[in-house]
Formats: structure tokens, sequence, C-alpha cells
């Protein structure tokens, strides 16, 4: 819960980098966030009013979280548009997510995992 917390306090911090660990975590606590809204939703009968609040509360730190992940792998946060591309653009973006980060410094910062150490 920690990690998702601290994605959070980051709001709007797109600069530095992110981990695979602070992405993924906040990643995983969001998706089983937004199954308990739309499950609770399902069985109050309401449609998807709070999902929706939900989405558009954690929408810009995704955001945020995603360009610092990008960074990580030394590539521009503008790569997050490539998943507009239909199918292959999420795909593409999900192995970028997945690599390791850049050893030691790059030009978006030191190595998060060697900070926290």
């Amino acid at each position: 819960m920690n990690w998702y917390l601290e994605v959070l306090k980051k709001y709007a911090v797109f600069d530095g980098r992110a981990g695979r660990k602070e992405y993924w975590m906040f990643f995983l606590i969001n998706l089983i966030i937004a199954i308990l809204i739309g499950t609770l939703e399902g069985l109050i009968g309401i449609p998807g009013v709070i999902g929706a609040l939900y989405s558009l509360a954690v929408l810009i730190p995704g955001l945020a979280v995603s360009v610092r992940r990008l960074h990580d792998t030394d590539r521009s946060g503008w790569w997050v548009l490539i998943c507009l591309i239909p199918v292959v653009g999420a795909l593409v973006l999900l192995v970028l997510m997945a690599l390791e980060g850049t050893p030691g410094q790059n030009q978006f910062g030191a190595n998060p995992t060697e900070a926290a150490a």
C-alpha cells in the first residue's frame, strides 16, 4: 500500500524515475481497487459513477508514474502515447514498462533502486 500512496504523493511529478516495483505495485493496487469498486457498484445497482470518479482521480498520478517509468528505461515520456495505436501500441507499452531500468545515472536522474538502497 505504501507504493500506491507514494505515487499519489507525487501526484503530478513527471520528472525523475520510477522503478519497476513502484510502477507495478501501483498498477496492481489500482486494479484491485477498480475491481472492488466495480463489484460494489454492481451489487448496489448504480451505474459506474463511483468508478468514473475514481478513474478521474488516479488519471494524472497514473500518467505521471508511467512517464517516470519510461524515464527509468531512458526513454522520453512521450512514448506513453504509443498506446493510442490499437492493440500493438498497448503491447509495446507493456513491454517497455516491464524492461529493466538503466543502471546508474541517466539523463532523467539517478537510478531509483540504487537511491533506495
